[in-house]
């Protein structure tokens, strides 16, 4: 605690210093015995009023928070088509809503499957939400072999993205290749010409597209969503699916 106080009340002295006047920053550095002098003003004020230290911090906080957002919105724009408009990624919804919700997901990540029922419940009930999901599989080579039959299934139609995208979320327990091509042949694929055509050069594009959009949108977990100018890696209710829709309405920069 003390190393805290103390550390802080060196960065406090150095706020103090810093929001000094030109003309005083212009004179001759402190000497040394100056500097004691002033940290020991610094320090007597600290210990007769240490509310200050919580109302600095929090400061900070916030001031840490507002710029993490502005950082956010700047890689939201210049990533904009890639995360919206890529015409190969898997679209549900209504396509022509006026926004639109951006999921990464993995489907043997637990909270992307928790997350499944409130998301899609909150964007029906709504009606005017369009969902663009990214197949993101970072949990393991069953992941990346359940990610590759799903966009198989794409390029045939989004109506079997949809059977698949579903079968694999509604799984319990871990999928692993038996698991997922029983639910690729239950939706009436061939699974052998299945595990041929989940090696295609364009399968394997479009997931390190989507590997690569994620690394620069510094996204590493799923689920992540993008909704208007916010990025939330988390699990999510339908009542917060729900406010997160409601708030990027209100916000015309973070419409389609």
């Amino acid at each position: 605690m003390i190393a805290k106080t103390l550390t802080a009340a060196f960065a406090l002295t150095g706020l103090l210093l810093a929001a000094t006047p030109a003309a005083a920053q212009d004179a001759p550095p402190l000497s040394p015995k100056q500097a004691e002098a002033v940290k020991k003003i610094v320090r007597d004020y600290l210990m007769e009023h240490p509310e200050v230290l919580g109302e600095a911090l929090e400061a900070l906080r916030e001031k840490m928070r507002v710029q993490a957002e502005a950082d956010a919105h700047k890689m939201l724009e210049a990533r904009k088509d890639e995360i919206l408009k890529n015409a190969d990624d898997p679209q549900g919804g209504n396509l022509k809503g006026d926004v639109t919700v951006v999921e990464f997901f993995d489907y043997n990540c637990g909270f992307c499957r928790q997350t499944f029922d409130p998301m899609w419940d909150a964007v029906k009930a709504d009606g005017k939400t369009r969902v663009v999901m990214k197949e993101f599989p970072v949990l393991g080579p069953d992941s990346v072999i359940a990610a590759r039959v799903a966009l198989v299934a794409k390029a045939q139609s989004q109506a079997k993205y949809d059977e698949i995208h579903r079968g694999m979320m509604k799984y319990r327990g871990r999928l692993n290749e038996e698991a997922i091509f029983r639910i690729a042949r239950d939706a009436g694929f061939n699974v052998d010409q299945l595990k041929k055509d989940i090696d295609g050069a364009d399968i394997t594009r479009q997931l390190k597209k989507n590997a690569e959009l994620a690394h620069s949108l510094e996204i590493g977990a799923t689920p992540t969503f993008i909704i208007g100018d916010r990025i939330i890696a988390s699990a999510l209710d339908q009542s917060t699916v729900k406010q997160l829709i409601e708030a990027a309405r209100k916000a015309p920069a973070a419409k389609n």
